[in-house]
């Protein structure tokens, strides 16, 4: 039994090392200091989901059969939950990653803006979490973060990996799929304006 016991808290650990981590890639955050605000965009090209890696196509093939497997719903239902899908993807991700990292930030991250530096959030691994009821699982992302000069996107000043950033469970939406990858986005930008992104203004 004790031995169960240790090997349990031993995956435990492994399990949340690496969770919510930076990797710092490439660069620091010295071309930050005498910036007013950073532009943000978000990629999805090649972004795999859920433990089974799978594609979007994948996964959002997988998402109607469950969806449509339940006798109270209907082709209209699935055709709602693809347009919320798409909206979040187009939209609602970006404003949880601002409003997280804004809530911390010197500096303001916005999109469309005119700054010097634009932000690349591409997301690599999504675990959408799960809900039920009163018991529920957050979302997780894995992503690549290149801060690159807005006119020339080829210029990398600075690159860092979020690791399994866990969502919080905060907003209106956390039922649904959509609503808990929101919240891994908020989590990570609140983790990327951490003690790394701070130390430049104490210069």
């Amino acid at each position: 039994m004790k031995k169960l016991f240790l090997l349990l808290c031993m995956a435990m650990t492994t399990i949340a090392f690496g969770q919510n981590d930076l990797k710092f890639i490439s660069g620091n955050f010295d071309f930050i200091k005498d910036q007013t605000e950073i532009n943000v965009q978000l990629k999805f090209d090649n972004t795999l989901y859920q433990v089974e890696n799978m594609t979007e196509a994948q996964y959002l093939e997988k998402r109607k059969k469950d969806i449509l497997a339940n006798p109270k719903k209907t082709e209209a239902d699935w055709e709602k939950w693809y347009g919320e899908w798409e909206r979040f993807k187009n939209s609602e991700y970006l404003k949880y990653f601002l409003k997280g990292a804004n809530s911390k930030s010197k500096i303001v991250f916005g999109n469309d803006s005119k700054a010097k530096y634009t932000l690349i959030i591409d997301a690599k691994w999504i675990y959408a979490g799960w809900h039920a009821g009163i018991v529920a699982e957050e979302a997780k992302l894995t992503s690549n973060m290149k801060f690159v000069e807005t006119d020339d996107p080829t210029k990398v000043v600075m690159e860092v990996e979020g690791e399994k950033m866990l969502g919080r469970r905060e907003n209106k939406d956390f039922v649904m799929e959509y609503g808990r990858i929101a919240a891994a986005y908020e989590v990570t930008g609140r983790r990327l304006i951490g003690k790394e992104f701070k130390k430049v203004f104490r210069k």
